[in-house]
């Protein structure tokens, strides 16, 4: 029986965070406003008007670039892409052709089993967004605002082999975005989108058959979905013997979880693509370009490499950790200042994530400071607090009010027993109350123990140190 795979290429559009849309001076944050109430001329096309290049959008584009590993050109020019479609003002989208800003690039991936994939950037073009069509009974309504928004498209060679691994290169690629500065890649606000090509090949053959092109999908799950879909389509047809023979452009049905043809794929002669007469070319400076590739942060692997070596966390929370610069740096700041960066990791990526999420915030809404979470982390070390008392308790009123752990530890007094005469009470207490679990346990039954140190952990509110009370309880429960 023949076997098949899959040949994908990712197309990533991410909105460039800059104050000022690409060509005009209208602001570039749309959103939640009213439609259609963030334009002008210039980005609504009226006749007679000039775009003028956004000099922040290609600063941005080429740092993006260089994170890629791209080459960068000393001269790239603008282009016109014609074709008509509602939203598009102009009739035609101003982007890149033959002379993008950058060529030729790589970045590596992470597979499940750890070892590193290399996937290829064919290159990292800029160009305006168009507007957006809401689709209603009878019609479609179109809102501009977002039109004339700066973007970056970022096309990587077709060098994917499955959903997970286009997730896996499309979340690295937005890590890198938010590390470099270059783009907030909100997908919840519209700023980063995918359309991917998909094919597929009986193993062990070189050639590349006719792609279906997925259009704008908006989330990793419907990334991921659609690509698989369209696999398992394509692969059925081959199994009948009747392999698709054209290229086609699909939508993604997100309720049937099925893709849908919407036409035939367009070729770069059917956009008749000629330079930009309204714009002049980039002409780049060299030295410019090095010193933009030395400013360059830490990127994303690099860093998850790095916090597994150096703080000794698991792959899964080095990950977790390294893909969006804020949540990374809070890791750090709390785990060099509490002095167990195991004990930060599971606090933060548990309990604090796990709360957020619950709440529907981000990282960054949290009223915990860097320096108050590490000290939590130190007064647990130090046995101050119980870990019990640290999550139930002290973190929950950290969160809530931003307080320091020290002071509410203190008003509250929460500090951990560890004096051994008050605990000896405690226990001796609670082995007189539960005579049965106490002969259960010296008869062989082993979870009588944990029932016991239950009991004494109630007893004292949780304050009791849990290693003494394991040490004095095996004493006193020793026939």
């Amino acid at each position: 029986m023949t076997s098949y795979e899959t040949i994908i290429g990712l197309e990533i559009h991410a909105q460039i965070s800059t104050k000022t849309k690409m060509f005009c001076a209208c602001d570039n944050d749309s959103f939640n406003r009213n439609p259609n109430s963030n334009v002008c001329p210039i980005c609504m096309g009226f006749p007679g008007v000039l775009p003028v290049i956004n000099r922040e959008a290609i600063y941005k584009g080429i740092k993006t670039a260089l994170a890629l590993n791209c080459t960068i050109p000393l001269f790239s020019k603008f282009d016109r892409k014609n074709y008509f479609y509602p939203d598009l003002p102009y009739g035609y989208q101003i982007s890149q052709y033959d002379d993008p800003i950058s060529k030729k690039g790589a970045i590596e991936i992470e597979l499940a089993d750890g070892k590193l994939k290399t996937i290829g950037i064919t290159r990292l073009h800029l160009e305006n967004d168009a507007g957006k069509l809401t689709h209603v009974l009878g019609g479609s309504l179109v809102d501009y605002n977002r039109a004339g928004t700066p973007l970056m498209e970022i096309v990587s060679e077709p060098d994917l082999r499955s959903g997970v691994e286009a997730c896996l290169f499309a979340k690295m690629v937005q890590a890198i975005l938010r590390t470099i500065g270059s783009s907030d890649a909100d997908m919840e606000k519209g700023m980063m989108r995918f359309d991917a090509s998909v094919s597929t090949r009986p193993l062990g053959e070189e050639k590349l058959y006719p792609r279906a092109e997925i259009k704008n999908l908006n989330s990793f799950k419907a990334l991921e979905n659609a690509i698989d879909f369209e696999s398992k389509r394509q692969i059925i047809l081959w199994e009948k013997g009747e392999p698709q023979d054209q290229q086609i452009t699909v939508g993604w049905l997100d309720d049937r979880q099925e893709t849908k043809l919407l036409r035939t794929k367009e070729d770069a002669a059917d956009y008749r693509y000629f330079p930009e007469p309204d714009l002049p070319p980039l002409h780049l400076d060299k030295a410019w370009i090095e010193t933009l590739r030395s400013e360059l942060p830490e990127l994303p692997l690099a860093k998850n490499k790095r916090f597994i070596k150096e703080y000794k966390i698991s792959q899964g929370e080095a990950l977790f950790f390294s893909q969006d610069p804020f949540l990374g740096n809070y890791f750090e700041e709390v785990a060099q200042v509490g002095g167990d960066p195991k004990l930060a990791a599971s606090f933060i990526g548990t309990i604090l994530g796990g709360r957020l999420n619950r709440e529907g915030l981000a990282f960054d809404q949290c009223k915990i400071t860097t320096s108050n979470f590490g000290q939590l982390i130190k007064l647990i070390k130090a046995g101050t607090i119980s870990n019990t008392v640290a999550k139930s308790t002290v973190f929950d009123a950290m969160y809530e009010t931003g307080e320091s752990p020290e002071v509410i530890v203190e008003k509250n007094g929460l500090k951990q027993v560890s004096n051994v005469d008050a605990l000896e009470e405690i226990i001796k207490k609670v082995i007189s109350e539960n005579s049965s679990v106490v002969a259960d346990f010296r008869s062989g039954k082993q979870k009588a123990f944990g029932f016991l140190m239950g009991q004494i952990m109630k007893s004292s509110n949780g304050q009791a140190n849990p290693q003494l009370v394991n040490e004095i309880l095996q004493k006193e429960l020793q026939v």
